[in-house]
């Protein structure tokens, strides 16, 4: 399907096409004051999302006002920005991604960027609407997607998600591999509630060439379960996991902060993402950028910048530039999520607004 980009810009503002000429095409690399570059944005597109997942928001969610959310020509500018400072990955979060309203028309323009500057255009959904839009996401240049996933069970999942929606995320799954779509499932660990399911997600990805990535609960934002309850180390479940499959540590990244093994008895691949039990920020290559302009250096942390208002002040891009790259020099040197420290947030923000 062709998608007609309409410019709807303010008069003075560049179009996104002069935009490189505008920001100076090639600015340099975004390195840190320790040395880390980065080359990895994850930039939310809405807080809104169709399912209501315990661990990460109330039932009773207020979202944004749609005034305070970018546009579709504010996002482009942004991802224009990064491109020309030498970041290459984008992965488009939300919320969930793919409710916001003309999805396509965003990702087609995001596409664009792809061969010119950007490598590699993914994102991480929940799955629930993948069966509608796989095809076309596969056809923009859309290689490689996250899916969450936290069960295989129809009412466990209506549990947590409070929504029965299994049933979509598995054929939107089934959808994406079909359209070519290299899928990776991401299962948040949750003690006493899905740690025993936790083999049959394994075979379950690995059965249909897709990859796994297992995720400690992180301290953000206010949720509507107990923290420390739910916490399960994820050094606990690879010991459990050993005594099952034989896992061989690989020397293997896509650009994130899993740490992977290849399971040999069903040949897949199978990532631990921990933030509580092992910091991984001695390696950070990556930013996020919220669905209202608000760039952290820092999951964990509230250092940044406000880059809605740069975007919306300077239609010459010089207040943008300046933005990110002082954001960048403030970035810290670790995040302050703490396993003790669970039954406080370590952010008042939720995953569903900082992008997930």
């Amino acid at each position: 399907m062709a998608y007609t980009l309409i410019n709807t810009r303010p008069v003075g503002r560049p179009t996104p096409e002069a935009l490189p000429t505008a920001l100076g095409a090639g600015q340099g690399a975004l390195v840190d004051s320790f040395k880390r570059r980065v080359t990895y944005l994850r930039l939310s597109i809405t807080d809104r999302c169709d399912l209501r997942c315990t661990y990460c928001m109330p039932e009773r969610m207020t979202f944004l006002p749609r005034k305070d959310v970018l546009s579709f020509e504010e996002l482009d500018e942004l991802v224009t920005a990064f491109a020309s400072f030498g970041v290459d990955k984008l992965r488009i979060t939300g919320g969930e991604p793919l409710v916001r309203k003309d999805i396509m028309e965003l990702m087609a323009r995001f596409s664009r960027h792809l061969g010119n500057g950007l490598n590699e255009l993914t994102l991480t959904t929940n799955g629930t609407l993948l069966s509608k839009y796989a095809g076309e996401l596969s056809a923009i240049g859309v290689r490689r997607i996250n899916v969450s996933l936290d069960t295989l069970n129809r009412s466990l999942f209506e549990k947590i998600a409070r929504r029965d929606m299994l049933h979509d995320v598995l054929i939107g799954i089934d959808a994406a591999i079909a359209a070519g779509i290299k899928v990776k499932i991401n299962t948040v660990a949750l003690a006493n509630i899905n740690e025993q399911e936790i083999p049959a997600l394994i075979h379950f990805a690995h059965e249909r060439g897709a990859d796994m990535t297992l995720i400690e609960t992180m301290p953000m934002g206010e949720a509507e379960t107990d923290r420390v309850e739910d916490f399960l180390s994820l050094e606990r479940v690879r010991a459990d996991l050993s005594k099952r499959f034989t896992l061989t540590d690989l020397n293997y990244t896509t650009g994130g902060p899993a740490r992977y093994v290849r399971v040999e008895e069903t040949g897949g691949k199978l990532g631990f993402i921990t933030p509580l039990t092992h910091n991984f920020c001695e390696s950070c290559n990556r930013v996020r950028v919220t669905c209202t302009g608000r760039l952290y250096t820092c999951l964990g942390r509230e250092d940044g910048a406000d880059l809605r208002d740069a975007l919306r002040a300077d239609p010459s891009g010089g207040l943008l530039r300046e933005g990110i790259r002082g954001a960048i020099e403030r970035k810290p040197k670790g995040h302050d999520f703490d396993s003790t420290r669970l039954a406080s947030p370590a952010s008042p923000r939720t995953m569903s607004h900082t992008g997930g």
